[in-house]
């Protein structure tokens, strides 16, 4: 038996040195830190694969992220270039000039008779060429002097002109000295008129124009044949190409083809390559662009990413810090709230899966606000609120799809208010129901400030909105089903006594508090006695009030063993004690905290349950039987002396303030009953005396109590029980009336 205590003590020992230990806690925060870094790698962090170029693929490989294609976008740019049609400039060369300038110099050689024959021939063959070439000339300078054209323009004009230059055929030089003035008047307007009728349209062959020449002629009101054949001739010198080529305004154009042109992308999961593709220069070079090869990889993002994972880490580890809650120094807790963070980012990472099935908003749907509340039940709410705000942050990177920042404001921002709108729902929580009405207003509050972001970005499609509303709304419900199915976990794996759990523990009809009832009423009475003071106590002070309730239901469920030993279940019946030895009493007496505790070990109780049952009555002397050891080893004349030590209850003394002040309320309660007509003095001076006892016994030497608290302890136990025995007390006013006869 001596062994098996010292294996346990030394288990028990190992135990206690891993909750507590420096270097566990330093570990665990490192784990933490771990897990944002892999459960944000994928998001942050691009996947980087071993291919050379001409290699042939092992895999397929989608893109990360939205990337522009080059060689597309170009490829896009040079279509929409050649489908510009040529660009052409109608110039106006003024054809009339020229034609006024033939027919002036023809009335002026042909009426000058000393001119002979065979000369004005020889005028014409020189002049009339030179004629129509300077008036083309004088145009192409007009036209540059306006501003209007481009150098590349005049000199494609020019050149079409010289090109496209009409020759007069060598009879035509013999037959214009023939013209009379009469013959030149009738010939002019006519000229003019089928020049300009021909000139109307927009002609970039001349001869085309040309061949219609004759035709307009044979309609004119010419009767000469010498006249109608020199029109036709003139005619067709004069008219040329006024419709040009322009090779800048066709290169603008283009060029604006070009630019209008948008990027070609290669959307977020678009099949960069598939299985078995020869790696080309082009897929090579897209790879590269971003950021997929290996023997190329930009370790940039996974420096940052260590580093933001610290940061986190290292806000957890400073609220945890300067927290009050037993997770300061209890790694047990810690160990739980990891694991807290690890479903709820598991969580978010599943319904992650959805956005690649084209269901984009799909993360509405995770219950992101459940780590938030499993934190307020089981921890308390400001650490809730810090875990909300990490959980947010969480959010809006895995379900950022877009990539053109790191962070989602949509999903961190919906996260943020619902698992707010939780803490403060859940937060003294005592009832399951609470959690159902927690998912509602997590689903009412979501699709609230969805509606506010739809409304202000005032673009949205039908589908999408009812989409993203329906989400939102089921994501409450799924909140609700994973805490319910997750907290009585939690609460048996880390023995955490949610208030939930106490106020299940409280209901009357609990097999051990109908037992207290049916077989020991009078423990019963007493245990409700003792639940309504210790709470009022605890709460004066800080201390779980609900655990002091319900921890004193169950603090004297060893008398159910022996009932009738117990004072408080002696009705009609003689005190069994009276007859036995006081060594035997205090035996049955101190037994009852034992009994107790194994009894709710039978019944699988919390840990902390147990801890008041075995600690309300500390170490203390069972002043009643020793005395009456004392008083018989006199009577007997017996030597053996007796101790104290031999009278008193085993402990531990009170390690926690819950403990300490069930033990106060305990023996109050207990004091109080004894007295038949208590007064406000007596009731005072029973407590600051009970109190003061076990001070200088040393019973809260073990658990924090300050000589403040105990003195507020004093006090609210006092207004407790003034409100219990009001109709019992008698005022000193009553007391004075009754002696002097009043």
């Amino acid at each position: 038996m001596k062994n098996e205590v010292q294996i346990k003590g030394k288990f028990h020992y190992q135990l206690i040195g891993w909750k507590y230990s420096a270097w566990v806690r330093l570990t665990l925060f490192l784990l933490l830190a771990l897990i944002f870094y892999m459960s944000l790698y994928a998001k942050l962090v691009p996947q980087v694969y071993d291919i050379q170029l001409g290699a042939t693929s092992e895999k397929t490989i989608y893109a990360p992220r939205q990337l522009e294609d080059a060689v597309a976008t170009e490829q896009a740019k040079e279509d929409a270039a050649k489908h510009v049609q040529p660009v052409y400039r109608i110039v106006n060369l003024k054809n009339d000039a020229a034609i006024d300038a033939i027919f002036d110099k023809l009335l002026q050689i042909n009426a000058d008779e000393e001119v002979k024959f065979d000369d004005k021939v020889s005028i014409y063959r020189r002049v009339v060429p030179q004629l129509i070439s300077d008036q083309e000339n004088q145009s192409i300078r007009a036209l540059r002097d306006s501003g209007q054209y481009n150098d590349s323009l005049l000199e494609q004009i020019q050149t079409g002109l010289a090109d496209q230059q009409y020759s007069l055929p060598e009879e035509a030089f013999f037959k214009l000295p023939r013209l009379t003035k009469e013959d030149l008047t009738a010939m002019l307007p006519v000229t003019k008129d089928i020049v300009s009728k021909l000139m109307n349209d927009q002609i970039l062959d001349a001869q085309t124009a040309r061949a219609k020449v004759a035709e307009q002629v044979n309609t004119s009101n010419l009767t000469k044949n010498t006249s109608r054949e020199m029109v036709t001739e003139i005619a067709r010198a004069v008219i040329t190409p006024n419709k040009f080529f322009d090779q800048k305004g066709t290169d603008d154009a283009r060029g604006q083809a070009r630019e209008n042109v948008k990027p070609v992308y290669i959307n977020k999961n678009d099949v960069l390559v598939n299985v078995g593709d020869v790696i080309t220069e082009d897929l090579y070079a897209k790879l590269d662009k971003l950021e997929l090869l290996k023997d190329k990889a930009n370790h940039l993002p996974q420096l940052g990413l260590a580093v933001l994972s610290a940061l986190l880490s290292f806000v957890i580890f400073m609220f945890v810090r300067q927290s009050t809650l037993p997770i300061t120094y209890n790694n047990s807790q810690l160990v739980m709230l990891i694991l807290i963070f690890i479903i709820d980012i598991a969580g978010m990472k599943i319904i992650s899966i959805g956005q690649n099935l084209d269901y984009p908003y799909i993360g509405y749907l995770a219950p992101t606000a459940m780590g938030s509340i499993l934190v307020a039940i089981l921890l308390d709410a400001p650490m809730a609120f810090i875990s909300s705000v990490l959980f947010s942050l969480m959010a809006s990177i895995i379900f950022n799809s877009e990539h053109m920042l790191l962070f989602d404001f949509r999903y961190g921002l919906v996260s943020l208010v619902i698992c707010f709108a939780a803490v403060f729902t859940i937060q003294r929580a005592s009832q399951r129901a609470t959690i159902l009405k927690a998912g509602l207003m997590i689903s009412f509050f979501s699709v609230l400030t969805i509606t506010a972001m739809m409304l202000m970005e005032d673009h949205f499609a039908k589908k999408d909105a009812i989409m993203s509303l329906s989400f939102a709304a089921a994501g409450g419900l799924l909140t609700v089903v994973f805490v319910i199915g997750l907290l009585p976990f939690f609460e048996m794996a880390f023995g955490i006594l949610s208030p939930l759990k106490l106020v299940e523990l409280s209901n009357p009809n609990h097999p051990l508090l109908r037992k207290l009832l049916t077989e020991t009423p009078g423990t019963y009475h007493h245990s409700v006695m003792v639940g309504n003071l210790s709470e009022a106590a605890a709460e004066s002070i800080g201390a779980d009030g609900l655990l002091c309730r319900v921890g004193s239901y169950y603090h004297d469920i060893g008398k159910t063993k022996r009932p009738s030993y117990f004072i408080e279940n002696q009705m009609n019946i003689e005190n069994p004690h009276d007859r036995i030895d006081p060594n035997l009493s205090k035996s049955i007496i101190v037994a009852h905290p034992r009994d107790g505790v194994e009894m709710l070990k039978d019944y699988k109780m919390p840990k902390a349950i147990r801890d008041i049952a075995e600690q309300h009555h500390g170490t203390t002397l069972l002043h009643y039987f020793y005395y009456k050891a004392v008083k018989q080893a006199e009577e007997e004349g017996s030597e053996k002396e007796i101790r104290e030590e031999d009278f008193r209850y085993p402990g531990p003394k009170a390690q926690s303030k819950e403990a300490a002040i069930v033990g106060i309320a305990d023996s109050v309660e207990a004091a109080v009953r004894s007295l038949r007509n208590p007064t406000l003095e007596q009731i005072d001076s029973m407590v600051h005396k009970i109190i003061k006892s076990r001070l200088d016994d040393g019973q809260f030497n073990e658990c924090d109590l300050t000589l403040k608290e105990l003195d507020t302890i004093a006090r609210t136990l006092n207004e407790t029980l003034l409100g219990i025995f009001h109709a019992r007390i008698e005022y000193p006013s009553e007391l004075a009336s009754k002696k002097t006869g009043s």
